[in-house]
């Protein structure tokens, strides 16, 4: 049994064992993260084991069984992340007033960008290296609802995401759009059929797919009024419900275009069924943005003038 302790002021070495516990947990056992530290397996286990000393805290269950949290590692793990961030900020912080461009960026990004044309996000990247080339990216794919709360509770620094509902903590700046459609697989009873004379009816008799978030795309399943019988997290499980031809489900044109053009998929051509986005990039408003997020959004701005 491990001895409680109460923990004074935390040092530099807790600062460490947290960093490496964090890797752990995220690592999903000691395993996995001896090979993210660069440490051998021994030596990673003695250090959670230090950490579990100094904290009088059992963090972990490992063993044949696998690795798993305590209730009380899963509170040390939360605090721990909420500590490293703040370090992190800091850090950050103290850079800017040295007008140096160096640190993390923190960037979330929603799903399925990379096919649209009108997104230039990759040429923003190139410009913002070209004015921090020492500061580092940690790129997030994540919901709208994840990236949102991201941005406000200041884990990520910049998203990029649908304009949806807007919050009074963000800032907000258009940058490209995209239009939705909705599609059918090969084995979808509307697969090869006229598509003319369809009505709303006979498109809500169908079982629909969408996201299980509040974003646009809900938005368009209650105002169409489809049938949705299965609810996703991303568009690749949209896709993948659509191609196993029991479902219709709106997608991106220019994400479903590879799949229509080797007939996987098909556009449900109703004239109405049918929904446009603008993407936007958002920061909080403050605390006031560092100067690696200003650079990024304004790099942003300018490729997608």
């Amino acid at each position: 049994m491990v001895k409680k302790a109460l923990l004074g002021q935390v040092s530099d070495t807790e600062i460490r064992l947290l960093r490496i516990f964090k890797t752990v947990v995220e690592c999903g056992g000691l395993g996995a993260a001896e090979l993210e530290l660069n440490i051998g397996l021994s030596t990673v286990s003695r250090h959670v084991k230090d950490l579990e000393e100094r904290l009088g805290l059992v963090l972990c269950r490992r063993g044949r069984a696998g690795f798993a949290l305590t209730a009380d590692g899963q509170r040390v793990y939360d605090g721990a992340l909420r500590l490293l961030e703040a370090m992190d900020a800091f850090r950050t912080d103290v850079r800017d007033l040295h007008a140096e461009l160096v640190g993390t960026l923190s960037i979330g990004l929603f799903d399925k960008t990379v096919t649209n044309p009108q997104a230039r996000i990759g040429q923003a990247i190139r410009d913002f290296k070209r004015a921090a080339p020492e500061a580092l990216l940690d790129v997030k794919v994540s919901t709208l609802n994840e990236i949102e709360s991201g941005v406000i509770d200041g884990r990520l620094q910049v998203g990029i995401v649908p304009d949806h509902r807007r919050s009074e903590s963000l800032e907000y700046i258009e940058l490209f759009g995209e239009k939705m459609y909705l599609y059918c697989g090969r084995q979808h009873p509307l697969f090869g059929m006229s598509h003319q004379d369809l009505t709303w009816k006979d498109l809500q008799d169908y079982d629909y797919v969408g996201l299980a978030f509040h974003s646009p795309n809900m938005e368009a399943t209650h105002r169409f009024r489809l049938r949705r019988q299965a609810a996703v997290s991303d568009q690749e499980a949209i896709l993948t419900l659509i191609l196993s031809g029991c479902y219709v489900g709106f997608l991106p044109d220019h994400y479903a275009e590879g799949f229509v053009r080797t007939g996987l998929i098909e556009r449900v051509a109703h004239p109405e069924c049918m929904y446009e986005l603008q993407f936007v990039a958002i920061q909080r408003r403050s605390p006031q943005p560092s100067r690696l997020s200003t650079t990024f959004v304004q790099a942003l701005r300018h490729a997608h003038a």
